[in-house]
C-alpha cells in the first residue's frame, strides 16, 4: 500500500502529527498504526494535509468573463446582476464543443491548483447557437465532463433544466442554447449521461432546475416525482428580489415555499445562493435538512447580497461553498468570506462560531463547509464508503503561516493562507498537483488564451 505521512494532518476533526494514511486500491484513506513490509512511504515534511475542497457550484465557462464585466455597461449606478447577465449571455452564444472543453479545462486546472478535488458543475449550455440539439444531444455535457477527467477532478455534472426566460417575460434569443421543450427531454439526458459514465468513479450526474423564473411549476412537479433516482438536485433560489416577486405573482408562494409544497426539499436538494429568504423559508430548509450553497465572491461581485448562513445553520440546514462565476477560484477565500460578510452586516465577530471557546472551532466549521458539506450536497455518501483519498497540502513554511502553534494553525490557514501556499493535491489517491504545479497547466493556459483571443479579440 502507498502511504502518505505529512508533518501534520487534519483527521477526524483534529490535528494529528506524523499520521500514516494508507491509500487503498479503491482510492480511500485508511489510518494505519504502523508501516507494513510492502508499504511504500511518501513523507511530506513541513506540510499540513487537509481534506480535498469541494466546489459545490460552478459555471466553468464563465471563466472567460473574468475582467471583462468590471465596468458600468450603461451608465454610472446602473450596473447590476441583470446587466451582467446580458454580458454573460454574449459569451455563452460563442462557445462550441471544442472551445467549451478548453475553457472548462482552464477553470478546472485553476481549481486543482487551489486544492479543489471535486466540482459540482451547473451546466446549462446544451444546444447549438441556433438552439437546435447537436447530433449527439450530450456533446456539450461530454465536453465539460471530459475536461474535468483530463485535469483529474471528481465532477458531478448537474444537468440544467431551462424552460423559459421568465414568468410573463418575452423569450430572450440569447437563452435559446439553454432551453428544452419538455421536462422529459431533460430527464432523458440525465439518464443517458448516468449510463454513459456509470463505470467512472469520478463522474456523477444530477439534475438542476435552473430557477423558479426559468422553470415553471409543472416542470418542477415532474422533477419532484423523479428525484428518487437522482443523487442530487440543485437549483438557484432567491438570488434576486425580482425573482421572488415574480414567483409570488405566478404561484402566490415564495420560492422555497413552492419547492416545499412540491416535495422537492430533501437532504439531496441544494438551494444555490438562498440570499433573500424569509424566516419561514429558513425554517423550511432547516426542517428538510436541505443544503444551501453560498458563493460569496460571486455574490459580492454581482451585488446579490449576503446569505444568512448563521440562521440557516441554526435551523438545521447544511451550508456549502461554490466558486460560481469564477471571478475568483479560491475556496479558502469563499470560506473566510462566508464569515466575514456576516460580520459586516451583523456588526460582530465570529458569527458562525458554535461556541465553546476553542481557538480552532470557527475555522473547523468553515473547513466543514468547504469539504464535507459540499460532498453531502453532491450526493457523495462519504460516511458509508470510507474517506476518499482526496486531499491537499499547505506549506507550513509559507510566510503567511509563520508564527502558528497547533491550536492556531487551522485558523491561520482558513483566514490567512493564499492559494500559493498549496503544494500537493490528490484525487482518489492520484496526485494531480505536485509542488504547486499541474502537469497540463501550461498547455491548458495557452489553449485558453487562444480561445479567448478568438472570442473577444
Amino acid at each position: 500500500m502507498r502511504v502518505l505521512q505529512a508533518e501534520l494532518t487534519w483527521w477526524q476533526g483534529s490535528l494529528a502529527r506524523d499520521l500514516l494514511l494508507g491509500v487503498t486500491a479503491d482510492g480511500r484513506f485508511e489510518a494505519l498504526e504502523a508501516l507494513r513490509p510492502d508499504d511504500t512511504l511518501q513523507r511530506l515534511p513541513g506540510q499540513l494535509l487537509l481534506p480535498g475542497l469541494v466546489n459545490a457550484h460552478s459555471h466553468a465557462f464563465q471563466r472567460v468573463l473574468r475582467g471583462r464585466t468590471e465596468y458600468a455597461a450603461t451608465g454610472p449606478g446602473q450596473d447590476d446582476f441583470w446587466s451582467w447577465r446580458e454580458l454573460m449571455y454574449r459569451a455563452a452564444e460563442r462557445l462550441e464543443p471544442d472551445t467549451l472543453h478548453t475553457v472548462s479545462r482552464q477553470a478546472f486546472v485553476e481549481m486543482a491548483r487551489a486544492g479543489i478535488t471535486s466540482v459540482g458543475e451547473f451546466h446549462y449550455v446544451h444546444h447549438d447557437p441556433e438552439g437546435r440539439p447537436y447530433a449527439d444531444r450530450l456533446e456539450l455535457s461530454r465536453a465539460v465532463i471530459e475536461a474535468a477527467r483530463e485535469v483529474g477532478l471528481r465532477i458531478h455534472l448537474l444537468r440544467v433544466a431551462y424552460a423559459r426566460s421568465g414568468f410573463e417575460v418575452a423569450q430572450n434569443p440569447r437563452q435559446r442554447r439553454f432551453i428544452d421543450p419538455r421536462p422529459e427531454d431533460v430527464l432523458a439526458d440525465v439518464t443517458a449521461l448516468q449510463g454513459a459514465y456509470a463505470g467512472d468513479p469520478l463522474v456523477q450526474v444530477g439534475l438542476a432546475p435552473h430557477s423558479v423564473r426559468a422553470v415553471p411549476r409543472e416542470w418542477l412537479a415532474t422533477f419532484a416525482q423523479a428525484q428518487a433516482s437522482l443523487s442530487a438536485v440543485h437549483m438557484h433560489v432567491s438570488e434576486q428580489p425580482a425573482e421572488i416577486d415574480a414567483c409570488l405573482r405566478e404561484t402566490g408562494l415564495r420560492p422555497v415555499e413552492l419547492l416545499a409544497e412540491l416535495g422537492l426539499l430533501t437532504p439531496r436538494f441544494t438551494a444555490v445562493h438562498g440570499i433573500h429568504l424569509s424566516k419561514a423559508e429558513v425554517q423550511l430548509l432547516g426542517e428538510a435538512k436541505a443544503n444551501v450553497c453560498a458563493c460569496p465572491t460571486t455574490e459580492a461581485n454581482l451585488g446579490d447580497g449576503v446569505i444568512p448562513a448563521d440562521q440557516l445553520l441554526a435551523a438545521g440546514a447544511e451550508v456549502c461553498l461554490g466558486s460560481d462565476s469564477q471571478a475568483r477560484i479560491d475556496l479558502l477565500e469563499e470560506a473566510r468570506r462566508l464569515e466575514e460578510h456576516l460580520r459586516l452586516i451583523r456588526q460582530q465577530r465570529a458569527v458562525l462560531d458554535a461556541g465553546g471557546g476553542k481557538v480552532e472551532g470557527l475555522a473547523a466549521r468553515l473547513l466543514h463547509a468547504a469539504t464535507a458539506a459540499g460532498s453531502r450536497a453532491l450526493g457523495e455518501d462519504v460516511g458509508a464508503t470510507g474517506v476518499p483519498a482526496d486531499g491537499f497540502t499547505v506549506d507550513l513554511h509559507h510566510p503567511s503561516l509563520r508564527g502558528f502553534n497547533e491550536a492556531s494553525l487551522l485558523p491561520t490557514v482558513i483566514f490567512g493562507a493564499p492559494r500559493e501556499a498549496i503544494r500537493e493535491v490528490w484525487v482518489a489517491g492520484r496526485r494531480i498537483v505536485e509542488q504547486g504545479r499541474h502537469p497540463i497547466e501550461v498547455q491548458a493556459a495557452d489553449a485558453f488564451d487562444a480561445v479567448v483571443n478568438r472570442l473577444f479579440g
